[in-house]
């Protein structure tokens, strides 16, 4: 029988031997993979475990903390709900301009004026003009207007007619005579000026 070729006895003739040597010689061709390589993915799996196991408890810990919190909510029973402070409103409601009118108008005494800043606090006391005589005719209310609100003026302002600003006319609103005006509402409820009503008799 032939040799198959690439089989070359040794010195010695021995087949072990050539065999031995196809052998070392195959491991030699071989290219195992990186130790790097290998190591690298070795270190990726564990952190892609350790990721896992870390998201898991910290999920874990939190649906105990909300469990928690919803039984100690459900044993306390439904909490009061937010107050948060409001402004007082106010019973008086300004009058609304009549169809086609600009402004709607208040006949009444306004005194006890009371600086806050830019603004003044007036006391508002309703009037009902009689035979040129003014009477009470409702309770009294305040108003806080803007301290450039315009006033049109006669017997504040000496006799002769003047617009003037309202902080020009406080002293006066302070003294022991209550003045009477029309104040002038727009449809929005604010005081756009006030007029003396001079023509009223004391």
């Amino acid at each position: 029988m032939a040799d198959r070729p690439g089989l070359v006895p040794g010195p010695d003739g021995g087949l072990e031997e050539c065999l031995a040597d196809l052998a070392e010689s195959g491991r030699r061709r071989a290219v195992p993979p990186a130790a790097e390589r290998i190591r690298a993915r070795g270190e990726q799996r564990v952190r892609r475990r350790r990721a896992a196991l870390a998201s898991g408890g910290a999920l874990l810990v939190a649906a105990v903390a909300l469990g928690g919190i919803s039984l100690v909510r459900a044993a306390r029973g439904p909490e009061p709900p937010a107050i948060h402070p409001t402004a007082t409103a106010s019973r008086f409601v300004p009058p609304a301009p009549a169809p086609g009118e600009e402004y709607a108008e208040e006949l009444a005494h306004v005194y006890d004026p009371v600086v806050r800043g830019d603004t003044v606090r007036v006391t508002v006391e309703p009037l009902r003009a009689v035979g040129g005589t003014a009477t009470p005719a409702g309770e009294a209310h305040t108003l806080t207007l803007s301290r450039g609100t315009p006033v049109e003026a006669r017997r504040l302002s000496g006799g002769d007619p003047a617009d003037v600003r309202l902080d020009e006319l406080l002293d006066r609103l302070t003294a022991d005579r209550k003045w009477a005006f029309v104040i002038d509402y727009d449809g929005e409820g604010r005081v756009h000026s006030l007029r003396e009503a001079y023509w009223l008799a004391d």
